[in-house]
């Protein structure tokens, strides 16, 4: 790049944002909607650059233009998307995917004394009974034995490999 051109940039540096406004018009031609100083930096640097290196060719240029086509973007996203049969257009439900590795069969029990006392959890095809209660997670019944938030896997061990002796 040319001497001439990283100096005019340096010196771009020591402007305040009025002299980067006033740098913009002679520039570009017309006045900057930003009062950013950082934007109206980069762009005055890249333009000096550009008309001293040369732009983009018009290859580039015209792909730029299909590319930037924003007659398809829009400044905000709505509010609430509705289809055209007025329906909402998203659709929220679970999703039935396969059952944690780390859970033994539906029917098992499994065990834990904690202070003295010992808990006893049955494993449901779709949770736990814990004390005649259900619940959707083990964690939830390790954060009531212990009463402090617990991993219900640790909690239970079975976050520890099996071994098959």
């Amino acid at each position: 790049m040319d001497g001439n051109v990283l100096k005019s940039i340096e010196q771009l540096r020591c402007l305040t944002v009025n002299g980067l406004r006033e740098k913009y018009q002679e520039i570009f031609g017309e006045n900057s909607r930003s009062g950013n100083k950082d934007y109206l930096y980069r762009r005055i640097a890249w333009r000096l650059q550009a008309n001293a290196e040369g732009s983009l060719s018009e290859r580039a240029r015209r792909r730029a233009l299909e590319i930037a086509n924003d007659a398809d973007l829009r400044v905000r996203a709505p509010k609430r998307i509705v289809g055209l049969d007025g329906h909402e257009r998203t659709v929220v439900m679970a999703i039935n995917g396969a059952r944690d590795s780390r859970l033994p069969q539906a029917g098992t029990l499994l065990t834990r004394e904690f202070k003295g006392n010992m808990h006893v959890v049955k494993v449901l095809s779709d949770g736990f009974e814990f004390e005649g209660r259900l619940y959707k997670s083990l964690s939830k019944i390790a954060n009531e034995i212990a009463g402090t938030r617990w991993n219900g896997f640790t909690f239970f061990g079975l976050d520890r490999e099996v071994r098959i002796a």
